[in-house]
Order: structure tokens, then sequence, then C-alpha cells
């Protein structure tokens, strides 16, 4: 139960009330200042022989925020083909782009890929063989399951043995015999390991990736997957990621393998939540309260939920949730979204997602604006869009200067049975 009131990030109670009155709730509010500040972080890393940092486009692929990203010269790892075609579509070159996906594709669509200068990550064995046969002779980028991984909750670990991303560490074997048979090269090394902060966990992930380079000899980048912890919620500042010393951490252990191995080897680094979590807000409005007695709960009903924000139903992640108007009476509730499911919880127990977490806040009435912090990744990207044939929600960009634009309209029903016949 967490006892501290949260405090809105970047925006005023002021703003709250104009940006919901000139564009109505649920509106997501991105912040192009923390945004910008989030970037220059991660290309401020160093390393010994050059990085390359990338965008995990999956967190918020919209345009907007893509050709944000391009212009602070990040480039962009797309999680299907539909996000390389979305990433172009906002102007990105294929060239900036790196293909890591589940999709087993086509041979033809990977051809294609290969001609617009996509780079692309075989994930499996699959994969591996059908990028071969469609492009032989070709340069390829492998992603190994090295047996370890880190994440807040087994939901963000996509690293060892109950995680189905790269191809498993036992099986390089095949690798190389499918390599040597069509004459692949192998330039990259991809592992992606999950979510964390701890430069010590980063720096035993980098030795166990690196040291797959030695059954790679002409691969020269080592793409270090894997996100940043950033803290969305107080008290969580421990936890967040210095990515400095995670970046000093790295680079000590590239230097050590060129001293061994006389290989000057490239980083890559690919957040996503680091880059777009704390510039996003998803301004709400209260619909109803309502309480199951004395010994039960008061729940806060919002109009938006799971159709736009699945995060906290989905694995219990803890997102702070602001209430606007501030108040002098303060008291713990549960707070809830507006579809007909008993999952949709905007505030889950920490640490068990089966359960309510009451939360300490100003006391709401209907009609006030409930501000959920921390919403910037895998909200308006990731959410059950749809789901009770709610629209969704409008999404609005904050300058420097204060002004709002809107960057995507809000959804109507129209838009979901258009495809209908």
């Amino acid at each position: 139960m967490e006892k501290t009131i949260e405090q809105l990030r970047f925006l005023s109670p002021k703003e709250v009330t104009a940006i919901a009155k000139e564009y109505g709730t649920p509106a997501y509010v991105y912040d192009k200042v923390s945004l910008q500040n989030a970037a220059r972080a991660l290309t401020a890393i160093k390393a010994p022989f050059g990085i390359t940092p990338r965008f995990a486009m999956k967190a918020n692929p919209h345009k907007a925020i893509l050709k944000l990203f391009e212009k602070e010269s990040l480039y962009f790892d797309a999680s299907s083909i539909y996000e390389v075609e979305r990433a172009m579509l906002a102007g990105i070159p294929g060239e900036k782009i790196l293909l890591t996906s589940q999709q087993v594709l086509s041979p033809e669509a990977i051809q294609r890929l290969h001609s617009l200068g996509v780079s692309y990550t075989a994930t499996s064995l699959q994969q591996l063989k059908t990028f071969a046969e469609a492009v032989p002779r070709g340069t390829v980028s492998v992603r190994i399951n090295p047996g370890v991984g880190i994440g807040e909750t087994k939901r963000v670990n996509t690293g060892g043995h109950a995680s189905s991303f790269g191809i498993w560490h036992e099986y390089l074997g095949e690798v190389k015999k499918i390599v040597t048979e069509y004459g692949l090269c192998v330039e990259r090394v991809h592992t992606h390991i999950g979510n964390g902060g701890d430069p010590e966990m980063w720096k035993a992930i980098a030795v166990e990736s690196i040291s797959l380079l030695n059954e790679f000899p002409e691969a020269m980048v080592m793409n270090l997957g894997g996100g940043f912890k950033v803290a969305r919620m107080q008290g969580e500042q421990h936890l967040s990621a210095n990515v400095q010393e995670i970046g000093v951490a790295i680079a000590k252990e590239l230097k050590r393998f060129h001293q061994k191995a006389g290989r000057e080897i490239h980083l890559e680094l690919e957040p996503g939540t680091f880059l777009t979590a704390l510039a996003g807000s998803l301004i709400t409005r209260v619909d109803d309260i309502v309480d199951t007695g004395p010994f039960g709960y008061t729940f806060i009903k919002l109009d938006t939920g799971m159709n736009d924000i699945l995060r906290p139903g989905m694995y219990g992640a803890q997102h702070p949730v602001v209430v606007v108007p501030e108040t002098e009476q303060h008291d713990e509730y549960v707070f809830v979204g507006h579809n007909c499911e008993s999952g949709d919880i905007i505030t889950p127990k920490k640490g068990d997602a089966e359960q309510v977490g009451p939360r300490l806040t100003s006391q709401p009435t209907i009609g006030s604006h409930v501000v959920i912090e921390g919403a910037g990744a895998y909200c308006s990207a990731m959410s059950a869009s749809g789901y009770n044939s709610f629209p969704s929600a409008v999404e609005v960009m904050r300058n420097k200067d204060g002004s709002t634009e809107m960057v995507s309209r809000r959804g109507e029903l129209s838009d979901l049975v258009k495809r209908e016949q």
C-alpha cells in the first residue's frame, strides 16, 4: 500500500485543467523537453570503439516521437515488419532501422527489407535459415539467449530458460552450421536480457554477451538489448538506472575484450522505457465513485482503462496517480478503469497483480481529473485497443513554452468498424 502522495511530473494543475478542457479526456500528453533530455542522456554514453544508440520503438511508435528522436541522432529497433514500415512512413531511412522480431517472414519480405537497407536479426534457427535461403552470402545479426536475464517481473524478463526470445546459447553449433552452409557473415551479436538499473548486473550481462563474440570472429557489433529501469514511483529513485555508470561498466569490458582478442567492438544500446516513460502522462476524469462497505474499498472509476493503458492489469505495473485539484482531505482509494473486466485495475497491489492496491491521494469527486504518470512507454502502444468498443485517447505534444498541439485525434466508433464487412 503506497503511503506517499504522488506529484505531477511535468504538468501543472492549471495545465491539466486546460488540456482537459481543450482536448477532452482521456488525453495522453507527451513532453517534448523530457523526450529530448532522455535522448541526449543516451547519446552522451561513451564507448571505446563507438556507439549506436537505438530507440526500441515498440515503447511508443508515434510518428511525432520517431521524428523527434531522429533529430536527436537516434537509430531505431523495430519488433515487426509493420514497425519497420511505420518508421519509414515517418521518414526514417532503412539504414537506420534494425529489425529484431518474433515474426518468421517470407523470403520475399526479407529480400525487400534487404533492398531497403534494413538490418535483420535472426532470433531463432528457423528465422536464420529463412534469411539464409532468401539472402545467401548475406550479412545478418543473431540474437542469442545467454541463459540469464533481469526484470521487475517475469513478464519483462527476456532472458533465461523461461524466455522464448533469442536462440538458446547451447545451439550455437547449429547457428554456425547454417552460417557456414550459406556463406553468411554475422556482423552483430545481439542479446536482450530484460529491464534493470544495477550497473553490476549490466556488467555481468556484458561479460556473458561479449564472450559470445568469440563464436563469431567476423562480428564487430555487440547489441546489448534491454531496458534501463526508470523511477516511475516515488521511492524508486534508488532503483533507477544511471546510464552513465552502466556505460562505463560496459566500456571496461569492451576494452578488456580488445586487449584479449584485438577486436574493436562497436556497442549498440536500444532502450524504450528510458527514453519515453517519464515523458508521458494520461489525463483522465473521475466518472463514478463506489464502495464495498466499511470493511471494503472505495473505488474511483475513471473514463479510461485497459483500452488505453494495459500495463497495470497485465502484469501489475505501478503508475503514479495524482488527483487534480489537490485537496486537504486525503484517503486511500483503488483506481479502476471503465471496461467491463475485473482485471481493469489502474492501481494493483505492488508485487501481486491479482490484488487491488489502495493509494493515498487527495479526495476526488466525480468530475475531478486524475493524471496517470509514467505513461509514455508501453501504454498507448500496448493497450487493449477497441475493447468494449471504447475509442482511443487523443494524444497531445507539450512544447518547451508550454503550448500544446494535437498529434493524434481522438478515436471514433467508425475507426473500429470500418474493417467490418
